[in-house]
């Protein structure tokens, strides 16, 4: 007899699953796209053409840490998610119990399901992988601007780690799902499926705190500074907000309903006494729940957001850092402006490459740290990187030449420009030494601007003087100050640079670079080259490699809020079925019911979009810090970006209502 049952078992898992196909159907194929998704990121990192290819390394390091994230948010979506199963199994379970079933066969029996479910979306996962994985590789170098190279590379130990991660996981699923089956009697089973979220005590603290949590990490993004601290403060935010939206989700939304429901010109109104009723009964219910579709699409709108303002910023992140695609630095004494533009010429005709402009100009970088709300420079001796500026000394002949102007400056005066905020003084104070102030230009080519000019992290500031005795007299100060022994040296330790910037597409630059490079070298007091072409091919490397993964992470955050909120309205449909039956006992039209039920749901189901639009509206100032961090300054893009990202995922968030509530509305009237 027991042996008879062992083998019934699998049968018994097989059924249980198609009959629940309601709610196995969207989570295998959640299951499957993870597997996808895990597969790819292992399948790219142990191909060996990442390690081969030319400025892929910074690719290859975004894809590593995207991976370990992945690893993490995999694990905690899919035993989320399997608690949902188990949930609607339970008074099945709970039958079979009562039935005479045996714990430890309902153990084999979930057992056997598990593993099928391990099996079939491992195995149809890698296949998609296997299959996509030649396109998704050509689909990263385009993102990240890297030679495409159409050679496949297989690789088993991409299969071997992806089937142990999923082994894992699914390891964990399952003893959850032991765990919550064995401490429970069968009694109790039959009724747990339709329990919802318990409530919380203490509703009025919990709501208060929810609501101090949210404040508090609102207020952190809105006032967090581009320092060492930002990615400390941005967690926090994080942590901050996640919190207060539980809070608020599972004891504000109670307490709100609650106060509606003593206000008797508000609730004693048929329509609002049914609907303030229907929606306390499911915030009690689905509170927890709607916390997570709140975070999940908060998750989904800032990723979003981040990976398409990369993209369409990715060129102005790169010519930020490298406005030149070519920069020699030669000491003082070296005179090469003429024969570089005789030779640029020569060059430019030789492999018809145009030179849009070529500059040289002599100046001196200096560190200095700056008094907070005053005109002062002061030694930057003791302070934090983040408290550092560099100040770089230009005479006024170079700058004319530089930006085709013919302005004139007294003895003590100076421009002063800056690549962050403006400096708004009048006169400036540079380690003791004063000097009026003419005028802010508004720009200097050889060092390119944030364009709102709001950021000041790292900001270089430019001062232009009217000859070399006011450019000694600034550097004299900065030598003293920091004890400079060698001051006659340090005097003649500027640099000359001559800077070019070609016309033409930069596939085509090659060979006029390779022959201006060996040029550059060759003259009289060269001191190093920077390739900007290179520097600006690996910053899309890096950008390329985020890109990547803000798609991937967007497509599964989108998987994720879909599969909650289908759970959500399955469980509701199941649970509401006895609710549409006393209704209709009560006298109400199929009308009513429809529009009673239509009301709660959409304000159930629309408060989380609500929520999460209020997060993203927050965390933008946040997040334009740390898109500032990897040299992106268009405030304004971002925004067009994140509004076009909000109203596309409002549409998609809409979409699946309308299929979810279809779903919902079969399930109410069996």
């Amino acid at each position: 007899m027991t042996m008879n049952r062992m083998k019934l078992l699998p049968v018994m898992a097989f059924r249980g699953v198609r009959q629940n196909k309601l709610v196995y159907r969207p989570y295998l194929m959640a299951c499957f796209f993870s597997v996808f998704s895990y597969y790819l990121f292992s399948s790219l990192l142990h191909n060996d053409l990442m390690e081969r290819l030319p400025k892929a390394a910074y690719a290859w390091l975004m894809l590593a840490l995207g991976k370990g994230l992945l690893s993490i948010i995999l694990l905690l979506f899919l035993i989320y998610a399997g608690s949902f199963l188990q949930k609607r199994r339970k008074r099945e379970l709970g039958l079979y119990s009562l039935l005479g079933l045996e714990r430890k066969h309902i153990g084999i029996m979930l057992f056997w399901e598990n593993l099928g479910m391990y099996l079939v979306s491992v195995s149809a996962g890698v296949i998609l992988g296997f299959v996509l994985n030649k396109l998704m590789f050509l689909l990263l170098l385009r993102m990240s601007r890297l030679p495409v190279d159409v050679a496949f590379r297989f690789s088993m130990d991409a299969v071997i780690e992806t089937l142990r991660y999923f082994a894992a996981v699914f390891l964990c699923v399952y003893v959850k799902s032991l765990w919550s089956f064995y401490r429970m009697k069968p009694t109790e089973l039959l009724s747990e499926s339709r329990k919802g979220e318990k409530e919380p005590r203490r509703i009025a603290l919990w709501s208060a705190v929810g609501a101090v949590l949210l404040v508090c990490g609102y207020y952190i993004s809105v006032t967090s500074k581009l320092d060492e601290m930002i990615f400390t403060d941005f967690f926090l935010a994080v942590f901050l907000v996640v919190l207060g939206t539980y809070f608020v989700f599972t004891s504000g939304s109670v307490a709100f309903l609650r106060f509606l429901k003593k206000r008797k010109n508000i609730y004693y109104r048929p329509s609002n006494q049914v609907t303030i009723s229907g929606m306390l009964y499911r915030m009690k219910k689905n509170a927890a729940g709607l916390s997570n579709i709140c975070i999940f699409s908060t998750m989904l709108l800032i990723t979003l957001t981040c990976t398409v303002t990369l993209w369409t910023g990715m060129d102005q992140i790169a010519y930020y850092d490298y406005p030149y695609d070519m920069e020699a630095s030669y000491s003082e004494s070296s005179d090469v402006a003429e024969k570089a533009r005789e030779k640029a010429a020569e060059l430019s005709e030789e492999h018809g490459q145009g030179v849009w402009r070529l500059d040289d100009y002599y100046a001196m970088a200096l560190n200095c740290g700056r008094v907070e709300g005053s005109n002062a420079f002061v030694s930057a001796a003791g302070l934090e990187f983040a408290d550092q500026f560099a100040v770089t000394l230009l005479l006024l002949d170079d700058y004319n030449r530089l930006e085709g102007q013919n302005k004139s400056l007294e003895e003590d005066e100076v421009l002063l420009y800056s690549t962050g905020s403006s400096f708004g003084y009048d006169s400036v104070n540079f380690l003791g030494v004063e000097a009026a102030v003419k005028e802010e230009p508004e720009r200097i080519y050889p060092f390119p601007q944030a364009k709102n000019r709001m950021f000041n992290f790292t900001a270089q500031y430019v001062i232009v003087v009217k000859d070399w005795q006011a450019f000694d007299r600034f550097v004299s100060a900065w030598a003293v100050t920091n004890g400079v022994t060698d001051l006659e040296g340090f005097l003649h330790s500027g640099e000359r640079r001559l800077s070019i910037l070609l016309d033409g597409k930069e596939t085509e630059r090659d060979a006029f670079i390779e022959a201006w490079s060996v040029w550059c070298q060759g003259q009289q007091g060269f001191l190093r080259l920077d390739n900007g072409l290179d520097g600006r091919d690996e910053d899309r490397s890096m950008n390329g490699g985020l890109l990547f993964i803000g798609m991937v992470f967007g497509l599964l955050f989108f998987m994720c809020l879909l599969l909650i909120m289908y759970f959500k309205q399955v469980s509701e449909g199941y649970e509401d079925q006895d609710s549409f039956g006393i209704m209709r006992k009560v006298g109400m039209s199929d009308a009513e019911i429809r529009g009673t039920i239509r009301r709660q749901i959409l304000l159930v189901f629309f408060l989380p979009l609500a929520g999460a639009l209020l997060h993203t509206a927050a965390g933008l100032v946040m997040v334009n810090g740390l898109l500032a961090a990897l040299r992106f300054f268009d405030t304004g893009l971002l925004i067009r970006c994140c509004v076009g990202v909000a109203t596309v995922v409002a549409l998609l968030y809409g979409g699946s209502y309308v299929m979810t509530a279809g779903t919902y509305y079969r399930i109410v009237r069996k």
